[in-house]
C-alpha cells in the first residue's frame, strides 16, 4: 500500500508543527505591543508635560522686577549656547552628502516659506472667528517659521526616507529662517497691528548676533569639540530644551503680568487647535501629491513630507523673543508651542507606519521562498 508521502513544506507550513512554536512566541510578543505602541502615540512626553507645567508656573508665579532681567539676561545666554551647541554638532559632510538634491530642498523651501505663509493669508477670513486676533498674529508667525531639524530627521529616519537629505533640507530652512522669518513678518504680521516692534533689517541683525554668530562659531569649533558633543548628545537635550523652557516661562510671565488669561477665552483655545490641525493637514497633503506628481521616490518623497510640514520650535520661541514686544510674545508662540505638539504626534504615527511598510516588504523579499514565487507568478503571466 502506497502512503502519500507528506512534503517538507507541509510539514513546516502546518499549524501544529513543532518546530513553530518561536514564531508563534514572537507573533504573541508583536500582538502586546500593539497596544503599547499605539497608547504611546498620544501619551505626551516629558518635554511636553514640562511645556505645561512651565506656562502653569507662570499663570501662578509670574516673574516680576529685577528677577524678569535676571531670568532674561539668563535666556539670553542659554538660546546662543543653544545655537552654539548646534552648530557645532552639524556635520558638514552630511551637509555635502545632501546638498546636490537641489529639486528636494527646493519643494522643502517653498512649502516651508511660501505655502504656509499663503496658507496663513488666504485662511484668515474662515479661521480667524475661531481665535482671538492676537492669536491669530501667532498663527501667522507660525507659518513664517523654518523646520525643525531634529525631529525632521528623527522622523525620516523612522519611516525609512532619505536621511541625508533631511539634515541637508532641515539645516538650510533652518539658516535661511534667520533671514526670511524676520522679512515674512514684517509684511504679514506688523499689517495685522500686533506687537512686530523694529523692521525686519534691524530684526535680522539682532537674530544674527544671537542666533546665527553662535552657530557659525559652533561649525568652526567642531574640529575641536565636535566628538565631545557626539559622546555627550545629553548635554545638546538639556540645553535645547531647557533654553526653550526657560524662553516660555519668561515669556508667559510677562504675557501673564499684562493680564493674558483674561484676553484669551476658552472657547479660543479650542479653536486654535482646530486652525493647527487645517494648516498641518493641508501641509501634508500638498507635500504628499506634489511629490509624488514631480516624480520623485519614496524615499525623497517622506523626506520631502516631513520637512515640508514642520515648525521649529527650537528656532521659533528665541525669534519671538527678539521680533515681538515683551507684553506680546506668550500670545505669539501659544500657537506654535500647540502645532508643535499636533505635528509630533501626526508624525511619529506617519513614520511608524510607512517604517513598519518598509520593514514588512524587506521581509518578504527577503523570504526563503520569494524568489520562487516570483518567478513563479512571471511565469504564469507570460
Amino acid at each position: 500500500m502506497n502512503l502519500p508521502i507528506q512534503s517538507p513544506a507541509t510539514t513546516i507550513s502546518g499549524r501544529h508543527s513543532p518546530r513553530r512554536p518561536p514564531s508563534s512566541g514572537r507573533r504573541l510578543h508583536r500582538t502586546r505591543s500593539r497596544p503599547e505602541m499605539a497608547r504611546s502615540r498620544f501619551v505626551p512626553d516629558n518635554f511636553t508635560l514640562a511645556l505645561v507645567g512651565t506656562v502653569v508656573l507662570a499663570s501662578f508665579l509670574p516673574c516680576r522686577g529685577e528677577a524678569a532681567h535676571a531670568f532674561n539676561w539668563a535666556t539670553d545666554i542659554a538660546v546662543g549656547l543653544l545655537f552654539f551647541l548646534h552648530g557645532a554638532k552639524l556635520s558638514r559632510e552630511a551637509i555635502v552628502a545632501g546638498a546636490t538634491h537641489w529639486r528636494l530642498h527646493a519643494l522643502v523651501l517653498l512649502s516651508t516659506f511660501a505655502l504656509f505663509p499663503l496658507l496663513g493669508l488666504a485662511l484668515k477670513p474662515v479661521l480667524t472667528p475661531l481665535v482671538t486676533p492676537a492669536l491669530y498674529a501667532g498663527v501667522l508667525f507660525l507659518c513664517t517659521l523654518p523646520s525643525t531639524v531634529q525631529s525632521s530627521i528623527a522622523f525620516t529616519s523612522i519611516a525609512k526616507g532619505n536621511v541625508p537629505a533631511a539634515v541637508c533640507s532641515a539645516s538650510a530652512s533652518s539658516l535661511l529662517g534667520i533671514f526670511v522669518t524676520p522679512a515674512l513678518v514684517g509684511v504679514m504680521v506688523s499689517t495685522q497691528g500686533t506687537g512686530a516692534t523694529a523692521s525686519p533689517w534691524s530684526t535680522i541683525g539682532a537674530i544674527v548676533m544671537q542666533l546665527l554668530v553662535p552657530f557659525v562659531a559652533g561649525q568652526l569649533l567642531r574640529p575641536v569639540i565636535g566628538r565631545w558633543i557626539e559622546r555627550n548628545r545629553g548635554v545638546l537635550r538639556f540645553v535645547d530644551q531647557g533654553s526653550i523652557l526657560l524662553v516660555v516661562y519668561v515669556a508667559f510671565s510677562e504675557a501673564v503680568n499684562e493680564g493674558l488669561w483674561h484676553q484669551i477665552p476658552p472657547t479660543a483655545l479650542a479653536g486654535l487647535a482646530v486652525v493647527n490641525v487645517v494648516l498641518l493637514a493641508i501641509a501634508l497633503a500638498v507635500t504628499t501629491v506634489v511629490s509624488k506628481r514631480l516624480g520623485f521616490n519614496r524615499a525623497d518623497q517622506i523626506t520631502i513630507i516631513f520637512c515640508g510640514s514642520k515648525k521649529s520650535l527650537a528656532a521659533g520661541v528665541p525669534m519671538a523673543k527678539v521680533i515681538f514686544a515683551a507684553h506680546a510674545v506668550g500670545a505669539v508662540v501659544l500657537p506654535l508651542m500647540l502645532f508643535h505638539q499636533i505635528q509630533l504626534m501626526t508624525c511619529a504615527a506617519l513614520a511608524q507606519r510607512w517604517g513598519a511598510r518598509d520593514t514588512s516588504r524587506e521581509r518578504l523579499a527577503d523570504a526563503p521562498g520569494a524568489g520562487a514565487l516570483g518567478s513563479g507568478a512571471s511565469a504564469a503571466k507570460r
